[in-house]
């Protein structure tokens, strides 16, 4: 697999290739419009972005990514604002690593987002592939997104996030339930937020077709659901 890694501090990019370059092939770079190219250029499965970076910053290079791809992004930033984090997830990141951190923990939610990405391109079809209602297709395995006539484009977090709520339609799915399923870690307090801000993404997504998304029904103090 084939891991990009843009970050102008040498010294991080050459420790996170490091840990990594035994198990992926890495394509490193120190400078934005490089990794553009790259982008453009080579098959990539993950991306780790560095948020400050001397010439294009790491959201435009995430706008551009997800533009075409829904390959897992990992955002790196020196920056210990929220308001950073949020910015990230909504514009499409699925992870966020605050610098300094510990490489171990890197590599774990590295092989993380890999595993949930890669499940998505399993050509073996089972039976319960596809969720069709209301106007909504769902195809797990092409991971293919219809909502009102018009193909969305998900990254695999909000794909995992419609699916979850569609099977359980009817019901309400609690943030903890949505957290632990989607991300496969543990709740803790300011995981609520990282869930409000994909459903919000994902509403924004919606709201394309129909110029409003009241599809995921928010039921305060306790979690989200979608009815038939």
């Amino acid at each position: 697999m084939n891991i990009l890694i843009v970050d102008d501090e040498r010294e991080i990019a050459d420790i996170v290739e490091l840990y990594l370059q035994n198990e992926y092939r890495i394509f490193k770079f120190y400078t934005g419009e490089e990794a553009l190219a790259c982008i453009e250029n080579t098959k990539i499965d993950l991306a780790i972005l560095d948020v400050m970076l001397p010439d294009v910053d790491g959201f435009a290079i995430l706008r551009k990514i997800r533009e075409k791809y829904t390959f897992p992004v990992i955002m790196l930033t020196a920056k210990t604002e929220y308001l950073d984090k949020i910015t990230g997830l909504t514009m499409g990141a699925d992870d966020y690593i605050p610098k300094p951190f510990n490489p171990l923990e890197l590599v774990a939610r590295v092989k993380a987002q890999l595993r949930r990405y890669t499940q998505y391109n399993d050509h073996t079809k089972e039976q319960g592939d596809i969720i069709d209602f209301g106007g909504l297709f769902l195809n797990k395995e092409s991971h293919e997104c219809v909502y009102n006539e018009k193909s969305l484009t998900l990254t695999p977090i909000e794909f995992d996030i419609l699916w979850m709520l569609c099977e359980n339609r009817g019901k309400v799915v609690s943030s903890e339930r949505l957290f632990e399923s989607v991300w496969n870690e543990n709740y803790y307090k300011n995981s609520n937020n990282t869930v409000m801000v994909h459903i919000r993404h994902l509403r924004e997504k919606m709201s394309g077709p129909t110029g409003k998304s009241d599809l995921i029904k928010t039921v305060w103090g306790v979690g989200y659901k979608i009815e038939e």
